[in-house]
């Protein structure tokens, strides 16, 4: 039996129905059109890359297109977002596994700070104690609360607010989550959190999309030579 038939998300592929044509700068990614012509989940996949690769583009549509708050947040939470749903998303059709944990949890970290503001806003006590609470705390809180049992993560750079032992922190968490069969589809420029077990690591770059091992990366490599011997990199910055 296939191992990802009780995925909540199993794949993606461009929607059957016929749509206005993307625009140009969609077009022209590397990554999206890969996406487009189909592309598996595991129970935890990862993708890395530079930015502008377009990892968080894939992500985000990809959790619009499951209906989750494009801002971040729930499926349970409607509410509106200062930007437009990701264009990308309409062009996605999701196929979804045979699983009925298929509630989802859309981590969008530049607006974090909307989503609680959101919480607070209709009066959710979870809302008032994250307000208390630093950014890296926060981020840890909501997924340690009701929000670790939901049949899917999509994560894009949850890193961005997380010191070293908060990042250890959340992927122990996707461990867990991995041994329980619950998914994690993530976008990250952390060679920690792309360490996760049994990861699906996809590098996006100029080449669209491409299976790799942790070891192979370049952001491993960079950061590993980078550690070793700093100087080697910092005397280019006064070039």
């Amino acid at each position: 039996m296939d191992p990802r038939v009780d995925l909540p998300l199993r794949s993606v592929a461009e929607h059957a129905v016929s749509l206005p044509e993307l625009s140009p700068w969609l077009r022209d990614l590397p990554a999206a059109r890969d996406v487009l012509s189909g592309f598996e989940f595991d129970r935890t996949t990862v993708f890395v890359g530079e930015n502008g690769s377009g990892k968080s583009t894939i992500i985000e549509a990809v959790a619009t297109a499951l209906d989750l708050p494009h801002g971040g947040g729930s499926d349970w939470e409607v509410r509106d977002h200062v930007e437009a749903p990701p264009e990308l998303s309409e062009h996605l059709q999701i196929v979804r596994g045979a699983t009925t944990n298929r509630s989802g949890f859309f981590l969008r970290a530049e607006t974090m700070h909307e989503n609680m503001a959101y919480l607070m806003g209709v009066g959710s006590m979870r809302g008032h104690h994250y307000a208390r609470r630093s950014h890296g705390e926060m981020f840890v809180d909501m997924l340690t609360s009701r929000f670790m049992e939901l049949g899917l993560w999509i994560l894009d750079e949850p890193e961005s607010a997380l010191s070293f032992t908060a990042s250890l922190t959340l992927l122990q968490l996707i461990r867990e989550r991995q041994r329980k069969g619950l998914q994690t589809v993530m976008a990250t420029h952390s060679p920690i959190l792309a360490r996760a077990t049994e990861a699906k690591i996809v590098e996006v770059g100029d080449w669209g999309l491409r299976e790799s091992r942790w070891e192979d990366l370049d952001m491993v490599d960079h950061w590993r030579r980078f550690l070793h011997d700093p100087q080697r990199y910092l005397r280019y910055l006064d070039d």
